[in-house]
């Protein structure tokens, strides 16, 4: 089994590693990071006119059709450069949102428009502290008419729809959820932004006021649904952490080679070697878990829940590990405004939380390998 990609995907990532390096350098992130833009739009538009927004999405809807391998090779380069756009939520959550539970007509709809980067999608699960979980769903969906708040949603200030988790049964049971697709520049619809660690990455709080929706997916299915889009998405987002730790990492490495105190090179301590070296083993960790995760999410395998969930576990801890630990390494210059350390930091403690906290996907994973070994 070989688990290593193959020699066209390693040139797509050649090929988007300097597109991104061109397009995307650390002063046009702080454009975002400080305020005077809601994302790059021309990253985003750059983007879908390279093909990456619509590589996994099927020729027959707009997108290239390569597969989710591709898409994995694009995250991992989307997280390096700390790209300021909304790739996760549009593609990860809301197109395989699509993928997995749209009608043909909904299809059509919004996929081409995802991936010639006209439309910006979201998945608005969160309402308030909480991981994801049916009993925390409180939002309401009445003959297709949504009440109740969402928040926070990623990229909620510029999405175009939603995907939106609803209660639509009161037995209390996962079946009790249903999802619906929402044009977020609908009446009844409230948007307003929330204040988070990472700028790059907006947040928003949505209040939907006898909003008329359209159904995905099948009425209780939204719980089941849910559970494939996330596990897809744990994936795809721990490549994106996988670069971010790697980039982090080489960071420090070439500070340490740089930096010199005491007549020599900060790197040649023994405790910054020990440091650079534990960042080493948690990115390299987290990649194994990726690739095995990725492996599984493009062969459909059924392994693929539990090795997401050890993907989604490794990579956040890597990422975080090694966006700390960066800062460590440079020193007191780590902490300040002018070094980017604290860009990959801030992404890093927001991924995090993304689809829901690491002691929720600890418990998954184990509870997925109870159920798997009991059966």
């Amino acid at each position: 089994m070989n688990f290593d990609f193959s020699d066209d995907q390693k040139q797509l990532r050649d090929q988007a590693r300097k597109f991104l390096a061109e397009k995307c350098s650390p002063k046009a992130v702080r454009v975002v990071l400080d305020g005077k833009a809601t994302y790059d739009k021309e990253l985003w538009k750059g983007l879908a006119e390279m093909g990456f927004l619509g590589v996994a999405i099927p020729e027959e809807y707009g997108g290239a059709g390569a597969g989710h391998l591709e898409l994995c090779v694009i995250a991992e380069e989307m997280g390096r450069a700390n790209a300021p756009v909304p790739f996760s939520s549009t593609v990860y959550l809301a197109a395989e949102a699509l993928l997995i539970a749209g009608s043909d007509a909904q299809k059509k709809k919004w996929l081409p428009a995802i991936a010639s980067g006209e439309a910006i999608g979201t998945l608005a699960l969160f309402e308030g502290k909480g991981n994801p979980s049916p009993k925390n769903v409180k939002l309401t969906a009445v003959n297709g008419v949504l009440n109740g708040v969402k928040k926070p949603v990623a990229d909620g200030t510029i999405a175009d729809f939603a995907v939106v988790a609803a209660r639509t049964g009161s037995s209390g049971r996962e079946n009790d959820i249903s999802l619906f697709l929402v044009d977020l520049r609908a009446g009844g619809v409230e948007i307003k932004s929330l204040t988070n660690l990472d700028p790059t990455r907006g947040q928003a709080e949505i209040s939907f006021r006898d909003c008329r929706v359209e159904p995905l997916g099948a009425a209780g299915e939204g719980w089941s649904i849910l559970t494939a889009v996330l596990d897809r998405a744990a994936v795809l987002c721990a490549f994106e952490q996988v670069g971010g730790a790697d980039r982090a990492l080489e960071m420090g490495r070439d500070y340490a080679l740089d930096r010199i105190a005491f007549g020599r090179q900060i790197g040649s301590f023994q405790a910054v070697k020990h440091m650079l070296a534990d960042m080493y083993v948690s990115a390299t960790l987290a990649r194994s878990n990726s690739y095995y995760g990725a492996w599984a999410l493009s062969t459909n395998a059924a392994e693929l829940p539990e090795a997401a969930a050890a993907a989604r576990i490794s990579a956040t801890q890597a990422f975080q590990h090694c966006a700390k630990n960066n800062i460590q390494v440079h020193g007191g210059m780590g902490f300040t405004w002018e070094f980017d350390c604290h860009m990959y930091y801030r992404r890093a403690n927001a991924m995090a939380l993304g689809l829901g906290s690491l002691s929720y996907w600890e418990d998954q994973l184990i509870d997925r390998m109870r159920k798997k070994n009991a059966a």
